[in-house]
Order: structure tokens, then sequence, then C-alpha cells
């Protein structure tokens, strides 16, 4: 598992990206030890000009 074996290899920290909508996984997560820091959203900037689209959010 990369978050057991990622200080051994000298990461300082290790960066999960979770679906916030799906419960089970991230009680997983949880009981991993991950804590919930952030939350992201994506947007696709066209370079054509026009509109900000959003693609993806989360949490």
């Amino acid at each position: 598992m990369a978050a057991a074996t990622s200080p051994v290899a000298g990461a300082m920290d290790v960066v999960l990206f979770a679906d916030p909508a799906n419960a089970t996984s991230n009680a997983l997560y949880q009981r991993l030890g991950f804590v919930r820091l952030v939350e992201f959203a994506v947007y696709d900037v066209p370079f054509t000009g026009g509109a900000v689209t959003q693609v993806a959010e989360e949490g």
C-alpha cells in the first residue's frame, strides 16, 4: 500500500483524490488514517475563447 510505504521511501505526504459522494470508500479512507483537508473544483478552459465550463467538482 502506497500510504504505508511512502514514509519508508522518504515521502512527506500522500495525496488521495476521492469521490465525496462515495460514502463507503470515504469511510475506508478515514479508517486508514486519511484526513479530509480541502475540496477541489476542476474547470475546462477552452483555448479558443468562450465561457468557462465546470467539468467536475470534488467535495
